[in-house]
């Protein structure tokens, strides 16, 4: 039966069985729990440097091997799980287990698992390990400023299935918040929506997004002719190390439940010429002292906030912000800022009064897609948040961060104001160009030591072998058959390699 403390059925499963949250969870309840759950295994997850989750099982036939593996953790070889980064002669690793992580495998009923840190043969974690650089970011950070930060994850993806009866049909590019029953996939959402849940505890919502083909074109097997709905799940606002963990782990769920139901899942960019893309956007917030400090009492945004929009290499086309503005860079939403208690406008009969919460702002990074890096992605907008912050921030152009920030507010169509289009910077529009102003800028990343060098070396690499600076002309002067065949084989290619 679930405890007092956690009675709701979403609540997290192990935290309901020893009756304390997970921030207290102790060897020794693991110990108890493989006991009374008549427990075989213990899997370790740790994210590698394609972002993916991996696993090590280790079996368990008695308490000291339990506690050995808990206390201890395991080795790994990290030349395999880092290839092209660590030498084979140094390549041992250590995995260990972060005890608030731990869950109850949906998949395996006889498993107790847990995210992991690697450290090196010293005992200090891996320097070039996605995760633990940011956690260094974040660190550094947290001292430089006083303020901790905060994201929230958006999960798009597509699940591709057989197509069935065409009955209630989807519209093209007509999805978004589509209920059944032309929505198809409902019931594996609801699986989806669950599992993450009762595993991270901070999942706001999740929903149909624009995205439909009735069926793929494609020369892969594996999603030719099929129908592809595109779905997205949104994350509540955790600290910004735990999410990264969330949304690779969410990411790793909604694979196995798809696969499970029959489905495949996607994160690539892009399916399909002319229907919508996969974005990964986040949303970050800024706390001090636990409190959320983007807005003023006036319900505008705050000094901090306006520091933390301070753009450096990402952008959809232009470098800019702007209120509510989905077409922006970065995005400000609404936020109950100005108004709480919403529903007593249509429930008058419910007299109860309603204390509203903190503040619930945001800023929204609206310009990375399914193949991003989460933790080195969330490690470089701490970064950018860092730099904005410190005291003789300059930005190229000789402006300080709030000056910057003022600059590239906009309004309304940016695309619409040519003037406006004239004056505002264009990012690159190919991985190569995005490579060299990755090794141009990489003191921003390096600094403190927060990101190695190889690091750096490694990601401007994997960028330059895209060799895709002069794809759209060479893609235009083929004949439009030949074009649209290459470009599914552009899109196609790493179905599932993010």
């Amino acid at each position: 039966m679930p405890s007092s403390r956690f009675p709701f059925a979403l609540s997290h499963p192990l935290s309901a069985l020893l009756d304390k949250h997970q921030k207290d969870f102790t060897r020794a309840d693991f110990v108890r729990v493989i006991e009374q759950k008549g427990l075989e295994r213990i899997t370790f997850h740790y994210t590698a440097l394609d972002g993916k989750l991996k696993e090590l099982k280790l079996p368990v036939a008695h308490e000291a091997q339990a506690e050995s593996i808990l206390a201890e953790g395991e080795r790994v070889d990290g030349s395999s799980l880092f290839k092209g980064m660590v030498e084979t002669a140094m390549s041992d690793l250590y995995v260990v287990p972060v005890y608030s992580s731990a869950f109850l495998n949906p998949f395996d009923d006889r498993s107790l698992d847990f995210v992991c840190r690697y450290f090196t043969k010293d005992g200090t974690p891996a320097p070039f390990a996605p995760d633990n650089i940011l956690k260094r970011a974040a660190d550094l950070f947290r001292k430089n400023t006083g303020l901790e930060l905060h994201a929230l994850g958006e999960i798009e993806f597509y699940l591709l299935s057989e197509r069935g009866p065409e009955l209630f049909p989807a519209e093209v590019q007509g999805g978004y918040h589509n209920a059944s029953p032309f929505l198809k996939s409902g019931p594996i959402v609801n699986e989806i929506l669950s599992r993450i849940t009762q595993i991270t505890g901070a999942v706001k919502y999740a929903h149909g997004e624009v995205g439909y083909v009735d069926s793929v074109r494609s020369d892969l097997a594996e999603i030719k002719g099929k129908r592809a709905e595109q779905l997205e799940v949104e994350f509540l606002p955790r600290p910004i190390t735990d999410m990264a963990d969330d949304v690779v782990l969410g990411r790793w769920l909604i694979r196995n439940i798809a696969w499970q139901n029959g489905y495949a899942a996607t994160f690539t960019p892009k399916l399909e010429e002319g229907v919508a893309g996969t974005g990964l956007h986040f949303h970050t917030e800024l706390r001090r002292d636990g409190k959320n400090i983007m807005t003023v009492d006036s319900g505008s945004l705050s000094e901090e906030a306006h520091l933390r929009l301070v753009p450096h290499q990402e952008a959809p086309t232009f470098v800019c912000w702007s209120d509510l503005n989905r077409g922006a860079m970065i995005r400000v939403p609404l936020a109950w800022a100005n108004k709480r208690h919403l529903a007593q406008a249509v429930n008058p009969q419910d007299p109860a009064s309603y204390e509203a919460g903190d503040s619930r702002q945001t800023v929204e990074l609206r310009t990375p897609d399914g193949s991003a890096l989460i933790h080195l992605l969330l490690a470089g907008i701490v970064m950018s948040a860092d730099w904005a912050f410190s005291g003789n921030a300059k930005a190229p152009g000789g402006e300080s961060p709030l000056a910057l920030a003022e600059k590239l507010y906009v309004k309304g169509d940016i695309f619409a104001n040519k003037e406006l289009v004239s004056r505002l910077t264009a990012l690159p529009s190919s991985c190569v160009g995005s490579s060299r102003i990755l090794l141009k800028n990489r003191d921003l990343y390096e600094r403190n030591g927060v990101f190695p060098p190889s690091v750096i070396d490694f990601v401007a690499n994997l960028l330059q072998k895209e060799d895709d600076e002069f794809m759209n002309k060479k893609l235009g002067e083929l004949p439009a058959d030949e074009r649209r065949s290459r470009m599914r084989s552009i899109m196609h290619k790493d179905i599932h390699r993010h």
